[in-house]
């Protein structure tokens, strides 16, 4: 059999050194000692304290606030930037139809209108022709530099301005007035107005002839209505433009039967007007001033902005 357990001595104070408080109960009728620990008492729960959580500083919501708008005005600044300066996410180059619908104020009249224009071949037979401007008219609306039914022609595309110049040849025996009309109409007003043209001849028309100009004191003075002899109007399609012209005798003689520049250029052709070339001069002056005008609305757009 185990032996019986052995009971658990305490702890043993030295000898002739009081008894320490609290390790032997105290006799009956003794008054108790109250206990003495060096740490205070651990309660029965303990916690864990939480963190304090500071509170929200109205500062700190206004950055933030500001933040949010500065980053927005940002983003708003860079693709208004691109816009304005024709970055790769906006358009990199101006429209032709918005560059020559303002060429009339922008660019300069010796541009428009070059004091001498080359025209070689230009002639009847391929002759070479030399036209040398005399008058530059001012821009006007087209109410004052086109006879009414033109001007109702020309109504469905509108037009924004007119500018006009004369010039004359060489021998100075002819004189031309060359017009450019700008519209504004799109792309599409400016097909169908060449389409209506074409479809129903309106450009051989008599009472479709543009008007002269003839300030006095120029070789072209008594360039008026009666003396007009050969003419072309020829709406453009890649431009808002509607390029025309009008030839006459220097001299001024009254001519009778206008005759369209076409018909005075064909092959066999034997009128006066003809014979005299005057169908070239007015078709040979407008081509001129009209590859200038691309030439000039092409360097335009290739500008960015």
């Amino acid at each position: 059999m185990a032996p019986p357990p052995t009971a658990r001595r305490g702890p043993v104070a030295p000898v002739g050194s009081p008894p320490a408080p609290g390790l032997y109960p105290p006799p009956p009728g003794a008054p108790r000692i109250p206990l003495c620990h060096d740490v205070p008492e651990t309660p029965a729960e303990t916690t864990t304290r939480l963190r304090p959580v500071r509170p929200r500083q109205r500062w700190r919501t206004v950055t933030a606030a500001a933040c949010v708008v500065l980053g927005l005005g940002l983003i708003g600044g860079a693709a208004t930037g691109a816009w304005l300066t024709g970055d790769s996410s906006a358009e990199t180059t101006k429209s032709p139809y918005t560059a020559a619908r303002a060429a009339w104020h922008s660019v300069p009249v010796d541009t428009l209108f070059p004091r001498t224009l080359e025209g070689r071949g230009a002639g009847p037979g391929g002759t070479h022709r030399t036209w040398t401007r005399i008058a530059v008219a001012a821009d006007s609306p087209c109410a004052d530099g086109l006879d009414p039914l033109l001007l109702t022609t020309l109504r469905s595309v509108g037009c924004e301005r007119l500018v006009r110049a004369t010039y004359t040849d060489a021998t100075r025996s002819a004189v031309t007035t060359v017009g450019l009309v700008f519209t504004e109409a799109d792309a599409a007003g400016m097909q169908a107005l060449r389409t209506r043209f074409t479809e129903q001849k309106l450009g051989a028309r008599k009472d479709l002839m543009p008007r002269t100009y003839a300030p006095e004191g120029t070789p072209a003075a008594s360039f008026g209505a009666g003396q007009r002899a050969s003419w072309t109007v020829d709406p453009l399609t890649e431009l808002p433009v509607v390029v025309l012209a009008v030839s006459g005798f220097a001299d001024g003689r009254a001519v009778a039967e206008p005759q369209p520049a076409a018909d005075a250029m064909a092959s066999g052709a034997a009128t006066d007007i003809a014979q005299a070339g005057l169908g070239h001069e007015a078709k040979g002056v407008a081509d001129r001033v009209e590859r200038g005008l691309r030439t000039t609305v092409a360097d335009l757009t290739e500008q960015p902005g």
